[in-house]
């Protein structure tokens, strides 16, 4: 069984993908994919976020 991904391994990807997409001079296809999966990255961040952000305001009524 594989471990879950934790919000801070994926901010940890995202940060390597920006900093790779502003320091090298990539094909412009690697450049879209890796761009492509910093959205995908994104929206799993803003996601877990959410889930967070719903459980404290549960636990505060």
């Amino acid at each position: 069984m594989a471990d879950k991904v934790t919000f801070e391994d994926l901010l940890k990807e995202l940060d390597v993908i920006t900093k790779t997409l502003e320091e090298k001079e990539l094909p412009l296809d690697q450049a879209l994919s890796m761009y492509q999966k910093g959205l995908e990255l994104s929206k799993q961040c803003y996601d877990m976020l959410e889930e967070a952000q719903k459980l404290i305001v549960k636990e505060m009524k």
